[in-house]
């Protein structure tokens, strides 16, 4: 019994170290050497490529919030919004509740809105209104949530539709935010999965360089 016991602790110990350990150092070492930008989270020095921001909290001065910059889908805006806490919904949720500000973390998921829900067509009536007023005709995506409520990314027409809303807030001519737009765009990955996009934080980074 004692050397049943013996071998059963010998074998514990050792794949505590191996898989405990060993194992997870060698795979952060591998990680850190050959993908450390996505081992460290994708970040750059205004965040992480991989989570959408609340770019319409973007001061603009002499302009609305958020016009002189690209904004990403609505998990964080408007009626979706966790920073609009005078407008709950009836169901007691403002939508997605994505990244809180000031390093507060919020939640993933989707409102899980049907298509006859008159709360979702509200909701979406407010956000065309309210891309109407900043001079922008808005594409499906923006004016509907991901299902994460993270989603970093949005299509090349989404990016196109609003350029004359930054063009007019910047005072960069069209052209050469056309061209930032079309340089920014990702192809789908190996040339056949997906569709091509557009990272929000990567696009606003190279307006920043622009301006």
């Amino acid at each position: 019994m004692l050397v049943h016991l013996r071998r059963s602790l010998i074998l514990a110990v050792i794949c505590l170290v191996f898989f405990g350990f060993v194992y997870a150092f060698a795979g952060t070492g591998v990680s850190q050497l050959l993908f450390k930008s996505q081992a460290d989270g994708s970040l750059t020095a205004n965040g992480s490529t991989l989570i959408g921001q609340p770019w319409n909290l973007t001061k603009c001065p002499g302009h609305s919030l958020g016009s002189c910059v690209f904004q990403g889908r609505p998990d964080d805006l408007g009626p979706y919004s966790d920073t609009e806490k005078n407008n709950p919904s009836p169901a007691g949720h403002p939508g997605d509740d994505p990244l809180v500000l000031n390093g507060v973390a919020g939640e993933s998921g989707a409102t899980n809105l049907g298509p006859k829900s008159a709360e979702l067509v509200k909701y979406t009536k407010d956000l065309v209104k309210y891309w109407h007023a900043r001079g922008v005709n808005p594409t499906p995506d923006l004016v509907t949530t991901s299902g994460s409520g993270y989603d970093p990314d949005i299509s090349q027409q989404d990016a196109l539709v609003q350029i004359p809303m930054v063009a007019k807030a910047t005072g960069i001519s069209s052209s050469k935010l056309r061209a930032l737009v079309v340089s920014e765009t990702h192809p789908a990955q190996w040339g056949f999965l997906g569709a091509q996009y557009i990272d929000v934080l990567q696009l606003n980074e190279g307006l920043a360089a622009l301006k």
